[in-house]
């Protein structure tokens, strides 16, 4: 007995024709599903933290706003760094992202890509029609140590 392997790579007319089936889905004869923004940025949200190679998303001060949500208790912003678009039928995405010093950063970029689409299209039935990122900064494992380093340090000046 032999099954078949799905192929990642969908032809652009079978890709439009599963689309529409997905968009029939949002709006039938008993109503209409609405998908919120906040919805599909927590998604792409997650779908960018599951990719190796992300340290955390936003840019500086929206990691710092992060930082701070996440010493009140039950609180955690998945959405920090994703901004979106959301129409009837589609969705843009952008992302802000800070990525792990040695990851290729193309690389990671398709990966995010990849994986925010799948999830999203998988979970609203929308069409993607854009996944931008912006990489704001690089981190460094040192980084992490870099307040004990300081305080370790003679002053330069007496």
């Amino acid at each position: 007995m032999t099954t078949a392997t799905p192929s990642r790579e969908v032809s652009s007319a079978a890709k439009a024709d599963s689309a529409g089936k997905e968009l029939e889905k949002l709006a039938s004869d008993h109503g209409v599903t609405t998908i919120a923004d906040v919805v599909v940025s927590k998604i792409a949200g997650i779908a960018t933290r599951e990719v190796d190679g992300v340290y955390d998303l936003g840019g500086q001060a929206a990691r710092v706003v992060g930082k701070l949500r996440e010493t009140l208790p039950g609180t955690q912003n998945l959405t920090q760094g994703v901004n979106v678009e959301v129409g009837e039928r589609q969705a843009a995405v952008d992302i802000g992202i800070v990525a792990e010093y040695g990851v290729a950063i193309h690389d990671l970029a398709d990966g995010i890509r990849n994986n925010v689409i799948s999830a999203v299209e998988n979970m609203t039935g929308l069409e993607v029609t854009e996944v931008n990122i912006t990489v704001h900064d690089v981190h460094f494992a040192d980084d992490d140590n870099g307040e004990e380093i300081a305080t370790d340090a003679q002053p330069r000046v007496q």
